[in-house]
């Protein structure tokens, strides 16, 4: 069986079987017809040959720092979705938050193994920005900022300067604040510095000072907000970078036997499933993940179909809202 053959039996052109196999514009009449025949006879196109006819893997590399979380889990649902409509596939690539490993699979993914990559970013070094700029694929970062390159990220230091002015507007007044390595600029560095600057801004400035440190775990939130109330005596509020690192937080204030929020009112980023079935619920931020996805497909997309032409790169900020 090979398009020949497929072309004879649906009564269509050979360059009809060509365009339906690579998602060109036929009519639906053809369309169905070509599509009959190729259930009936479970003919599949050899991705070898095609890949060395267009030059295209029809595969789109995309790295995660890891699995076991909700925010990346719907950003992957929505790079997933486009993908597929647009007859793609997704090699996905997990580090294991180990920069070393993202580097390794963005040298590989380099080599023509896919036809683009679409990154998670966590922290870029050196060597990431030397490895992206010689890259020879398109690239969207997803998540971060990151000047000269295609990216799709959320306004994350508005959406912390807002809830920290909401939870001070409450009449909280000894907030603390739990986030994660600087090195992060989104998630560690905006999200912590948005929070210095409401403080500031308020009157409270004293208190940028009630900051610890944690990992992306509940753990890590239980073992951290018990750092942060033996540092800081009194607080009455507790801001974390995550929904993760806030339920480890009201796990551990709850078996301190500290009322959460009626002692200490606590507030997340996420709006995830954890964060609405915590008891009592958290006050959160709800981020597009999915969109985001979606739209880093999109990006991804466009910068192919130009590939032959010179285009800048293209910056896209999403929003935000509080859930309390």
């Amino acid at each position: 069986m090979n398009i020949e053959k497929i072309a004879e039996m649906s009564g269509v052109s050979r360059a009809a079987v060509s365009r339906y196999f690579n998602n060109g514009y036929i009519s639906e009449e053809k369309r169905e017809a070509i599509r009959k025949v190729v259930e009936e006879t479970g003919y599949r196109p050899s991705v070898q040959a095609q890949t060395l006819r267009t030059k295209k893997t029809k595969m789109i590399g995309v790295i995660v720092p890891k699995v076991a979380s909700a925010s990346i889990g719907r950003i992957v649902e929505g790079i997933l979705s486009v993908i597929n409509e647009n007859g793609y596939q997704m090699l996905l690539a997990v580090t294991q938050n180990n920069p070393k490993k993202e580097l390794e699979y963005l040298s590989a993914f380099s080599e023509k193994q896919v036809d683009g990559v679409i990154l998670l970013g966590t922290v870029f070094l050196a060597e990431h920005k030397r490895i992206l700029k010689n890259l020879s694929v398109p690239v969207v970062i997803v998540g971060q900022q990151l000047t000269g390159y295609n990216c799709v990220f959320h306004d994350d230091y508005h959406a912390f300067y807002d809830l920290t002015r909401l939870v001070l507007d409450k009449g909280r007044s000894r907030l603390g604040y739990i986030g994660v390595m600087q090195q992060d600029i989104a998630v560690g560095e905006e999200r912590y510095k948005a929070f210095q600057d409401a403080v500031h801004d308020t009157g409270h400035g004293g208190l940028a000072e009630n900051y610890v440190v944690a990992s992306f775990t509940v753990s890590s939130g239980y073992e951290k907000a018990r750092e942060l109330l033996e540092k800081c005596k009194n607080l009455d509020a507790l801001i974390c970078a995550t929904d993760t690192i806030a339920t480890g937080a009201v796990q551990y204030l709850r078996e301190q036997g500290i009322h959460v929020p009626e002692e200490i009112l606590v507030a997340g980023q996420g709006d995830s499933a954890m964060a609405r079935v915590a008891i009592p619920s958290l006050i959160t931020i709800h981020y597009s993940y999915e969109n985001s996805g979606e739209l880093a497909v999109h990006m991804l997309m466009e910068a192919l179909a130009e590939r032959e032409a010179k285009t800048t790169s293209k910056e896209m900020k999403l929003g935000y809202y509080i859930v309390e």
